[in-house]
């Protein structure tokens, strides 16, 4: 047999491709003259070649360029839109498809019901019996999830929370849900409300709005009106704001009438916001024409809303004290409320779910007692992930995705308010985009890094940090946004202040601009780092200052005399001045 014969076609490629990056500057292969280019008399000839199959852009060109079609490029005719502002932010035709969807399966948005039950029925039956109902109500909900457009908040999946819910409800003869006042109809369950009149047509059923502070007496006012017409009876509360007048009020002590103290002490209150109204009690209540019932839109004091609770019971009482039975989501501030009104803390309070894990009675007076209920996470619509993530009901530091939460938070919050709140500087629209767009989720997250100093590994802003920080101030009311109730402008409703801050950050803007425009390596951020300080060098028993070379002075295991300073740490004092002198002396003696 022959010789096998092998192709040496790849390693001519190879060669010619290397040489031409510099391998072989001597070479020419893979470089042709400029006579050998198509642009003589072979450029002008018929295109001979055949073509079978184009793409759409071939296509659609030489498509153009057999009907003469010429194309004339506009300046400004094209925006460009960031893909990643639009993570997490629904457009008006998928919110209305939502919302249309969530209007058509609100009847199989429901709480689980405790099985009916009578004493003769022994514990292990009643059990099995609940186990059977929760697992057709959790059924239900997971084939209403698998329907397009319906989102879910993570609901509780413990059934022995539901339970403590259970005997609360039945306890209880006013159950009060605890809402946040920024966005009450995320946290309220109206299943629940249909639930209490199942158990018994006599239990009464409130809302709390917790937060109250945050809204201006017109938005209360509007939220008033719009709770009236729906027949259902609301409070207004502030626990933060009770905080802050218990603890202004320990601080200023007890004081007589027309003196300074009890001057600044009011002044105080009036920063806070507290009820302090000049006008009479009937100007501040809301009436609806249709269902008749009235409600106040102040923001009740503690000894006001325990009042509210003792009166708001109309039924027959078995027992003496009448029994509140209070209900919410966690991050509502519901054990705060407890605690404010019994003005000691006696409730632990917790941010996340599971904190309470029993509910608890506890005594305001002997008229009213108090029944908490841990906090529920209920199952309740909502359009995205990202929604639950800024309103508290998932947890911000577990959170994996920060774009789109940071998305939510940009599309509420005007970028002026950004400025003004964290002293940064938002850059302007490029002038191939729109210039009325709001900030990017970059953009802010890029500046507001710059400004905490948060950064990566690699030099550039830590934005799940900063996004956390971020997030949490919109939690806590930092970053305000009030929602409308249903029929009312959202525009009118929340109007945000003015712009304070005129001047521009420069420092900010430059560093954004070095960020997009340099490549930072972690050499040169090692380098640029370690550049500023100045090498030290110790050794044993001294240190060596700044630019001061270490085997300095140091011969032979000696110091030399210009160096004895250095030996001595001023902080301790031995007093050991001349001691090697003194000792020669003794010895020269002995010797003699």
């Amino acid at each position: 047999m022959g010789k096998k014969q092998h192709s040496n076609l790849g390693k001519s490629l190879l060669r010619s491709r290397f040489s031409a990056k510099g391998g072989n500057r001597g070479s020419n292969e893979g470089f042709l003259h400029s006579a050998e280019l198509s642009d003589g008399y072979d450029w002008g000839r018929l295109n001979l070649q055949s073509v079978t199959e184009q793409n759409h852009l071939d296509d659609f060109l030489a498509t153009a360029e057999l009907a003469g079609t010429e194309f004339v490029a506009e300046k400004l005719n094209i925006t460009f839109v960031n893909p990643n502002s639009k993570i997490g932010i629904l457009s008006p035709e998928e919110k209305a498809k939502i919302s249309e969807a969530q209007k058509e399966n609100l009847h199989l948005l429901k709480i689980p019901r405790r099985p009916k039950w009578d004493r003769s029925m022994d514990a292990e039956e009643l059990q099995n019996l609940e186990r059977q109902a929760f697992l057709e109500w959790r059924k239900t909900l997971s084939e209403l999830q698998e329907i397009d457009g319906i989102v879910l908040t993570p609901y509780e999946k413990n059934l022995e929370f539901w339970r403590q819910l259970w005997r609360v409800i039945e306890k209880s003869d006013v159950i009060v849900q605890i809402l946040d006042a920024r966005n009450p109809l995320l946290f309220r369950c109206e299943d629940l409300e249909n639930y209490i009149k199942d158990v018994s047509q006599h239990k009464n059923s409130m809302l709390l709005l917790n937060k109250s502070d945050f809204l201006t007496e017109k938005q209360r006012r509007i939220w008033a009106q719009y709770f009236s017409d729906a027949g259902i009876l609301v409070v207004f509360y502030s626990a933060a704001n009770e905080k802050k007048t218990r603890k202004i009020s320990e601080e200023s002590g007890v004081v007589s009438d027309d003196t300074d103290e009890e001057k600044d002490l009011s002044e105080k209150l009036e920063t806070l916001e507290l009820r302090t109204q000049t006008m009479p009690e009937s100007n501040y209540l809301v009436t609806s024409s249709k269902t008749g019932v009235v409600n106040d839109c102040r923001v009740l004091t503690k000894e006001e809303l325990v009042k509210k609770f003792k009166d708001v019971y109309t039924g027959p009482k078995e027992k003496k004290e009448t029994v509140i039975g209070l209900v919410g989501y966690p991050n509502v501030g519901k054990s705060s409320t407890i605690n404010s009104l019994i003005s000691t803390k006696k409730v632990s309070v917790s941010s996340t779910p599971g904190k309470t894990k029993h509910f608890q009675t506890i005594f305001i007076d002997d008229e009213l007692m108090l029944c908490d209920c841990p906090g529920l996470v209920m199952p309740t619509f909502v359009s995205t992930k990202a929604e639950m993530v800024i309103w508290g009901i998932l947890p911000i530091d577990q959170m994996r995705d920060h774009v789109g939460p940071t998305n939510q938070v940009v599309c509420h919050i005007p970028k002026h308010i950004f400025e003004d709140t964290y002293g940064i500087f938002l850059p302007k629209p490029q002038e191939s985009e729109d210039p009325n767009r709001k900030p990017t989720a970059e953009e802010l997250l890029d500046s507001y890094g710059f400004m905490r100093g948060f950064m990566n590994a690699r030099g550039l802003p830590d934005h799940p940090r900063a996004a956390r920080y971020i997030l949490k101030d919109f939690v806590n009311g930092k970053l305000l946004y009030c929602h409308a109730p249903p029929g009312s402008d959202q525009e009118s409703f929340h109007i945000y202040p003015e712009k304070r801050r005129q001047a521009q950050y420069n420092l900010t803007r430059q560093m954004m601009r070095i960020t997009k425009t340099s490549k930072t390596t972690p050499d040169l951020l090692d380098r640029t780092f370690f550049d500023q300080n100045i090498g030290r060098a110790h050794s044993k028993g001294r240190a060596v200052y700044p630019g001061e070379n270490h085997t300095r002075g140091v011969i032979d295991g000696t110091a030399s005399n210009s160096n004895l300073n250095m030996l001595d740490k001023p902080w301790k004092k031995h007093n050991k001045k001349n001691k090697r002198e003194k000792l020669r002396r003794v010895y020269a003696h002995l010797d003699e």
